[in-house]
């Protein structure tokens, strides 16, 4: 039976803040990719689980929620996946930039697997 979401936090290369709300059990990592200013992208861990073991499966949905109250950013994805076979979601979101005049698209890639259940 799957667990309840847990929540986390973490920073981007730009500063930002997020809260995460995540299934533990399926959840390893998200990760946030930018454009810089210079026209170079920029990849960074946003948040790594920190359990190191399944504890049980993690069941037929996936569940992630991320916010940024600094950016006015707010997601919630939910995917069926009654085999077990989603490694990897992407998520594209537009966000204003700060004069409200220009949009930046910021990626968020969410990540599969923790090891297995310790039996």
């Amino acid at each position: 039976m799957a667990r309840h979401n847990r929540e986390g936090h973490g920073a981007d290369q730009c500063g930002y803040g997020y809260g995460i709300s995540y299934q533990p059990d399926w959840l390893r990592h998200i990760k946030v990719t930018r454009n810089l200013e210079s026209g170079r992208q920029s990849t960074k861990t946003l948040f790594r689980n920190p359990a190191n073991r399944r504890q049980a499966s993690p069941g037929g949905r996936i569940r992630t929620r991320v916010v940024s109250w600094d950016q006015g950013l707010d997601f919630e994805i939910a995917v069926g996946d009654p085999h077990g076979l989603v490694k990897r979601v992407r998520v594209a979101y537009s966000v204003p930039s700060e004069d409200g005049s220009v949009v930046e698209e910021v990626e968020f890639t969410l990540e599969n697997k923790p090891p297995p259940i310790n039996r």
